[in-house]
């Protein structure tokens, strides 16, 4: 029975406050000392330093040649902020899927898989509460992947390719100090796109005790998209699919900054993701907790 119920008058017990359970700090602690966590950030930390040993050993893009079109990955090594470019590139299709669906997918279920998650809620957690917290520190380390990814490839790309402006394979090149900016809305799309793999890894989070079950399903699904929208006989059908924008962050690379593109996706991306969120609350609101 929960220790925060006067059975006398049904009243809460003196000095209990629901928000206060389960407090953020103490939910981002326990996540940030999990081996899975360092792991991933281990991961993406080294990811920079594989592209410039590969780099090194195969020799720069543009010096193998590959054709009149240039693309990101030709101007690679013009400088760190191309650098990082490549980088989120390379990673924003598969690899950052991989750290949101993880985080995400990982919150309810790894607990109801220990067996804790009835103790959590009978601490007295309100449920609210518990998936509140956890989606807020998930979405918080999913952030830090993100970021964690170009920040090492501008530190490692300054080092091995010098500071200097973002050559644009389309033609032209931003200023150094307009750089960051660009790279920072670009990572930030990236962040907003990946919503929808956040809220599928949350809602199957809590619709199973198996978290590789939670992590599996929302890669897969994420997958599946990218599929869809590479069958061109869907038309115009494609612009509704979360996959279809995932690379509109390449407009924020150019002379003059296109909202468009961006904006749809965001759009697109935050819809499906506030759905499968509220099917995660309501579900989880109503469910038999036995583990």
């Amino acid at each position: 029975m929960s220790a925060a119920v006067d059975l006398t008058g049904g009243a809460e017990a003196p000095g209990y406050r629901a928000r206060h359970t389960l407090p953020l700090r103490v939910e981002a602690m326990r996540q940030l000392r999990r081996r899975r966590t360092l792991l991933m950030g281990g991961v993406l930390a080294a990811l920079p330093f594989v592209l410039i040993a590969a780099f090194a050993i195969g020799g720069t893009p543009d010096s193998r040649g590959g054709g009149d079109r240039i693309t990101l990955m030709d101007t690679a090594t013009a400088s760190a902020a191309n650098f990082a470019a490549t980088c989120l590139f390379v990673s924003a299709g598969f690899l950052l899927v991989i750290p949101v669906a993880l985080f995400c997918g990982d919150t309810v279920a790894s607990e109801a898989g220990w067996s804790s998650l009835r103790y959590l809620l009978a601490a007295p957690v309100p449920r609210a509460r518990l998936l509140w917290s956890k989606l807020v520190v998930a979405l918080g380390f999913s952030l830090a992947a993100m970021v964690l990814l170009p920040l090492v490839a501008l530190a490692a790309g300054a080092a091995a390719y010098g500071w200097g402006p973002l050559e644009l394979p389309t033609g032209g090149a931003l200023a150094a100090p307009a750089t960051v900016p660009r790279l920072a809305l670009v990572v930030a799309f990236v962040f907003v796109s990946q919503l929808v793999t956040a809220g599928l890894a949350f809602w199957l989070s809590t619709k199973t005790d198996a978290p590789l079950g939670a992590v599996g399903g929302a890669v897969g699904l994420t997958i599946v998209g990218n599929v869809l929208d590479a069958v061109t006989a869907l038309g115009s059908w494609r612009e509704f699919l979360p996959a279809h924008w995932q690379f509109a962050w390449a407009d924020a690379l150019q002379p003059d900054l296109e909202w468009g593109g961006m904006a749809k996706g965001a759009a697109i991306s935050v819809t499906y993701a506030l759905i499968l969120f509220a099917l995660a609350f309501r579900g989880f609101g109503r469910k038999d907790i036995v583990s």
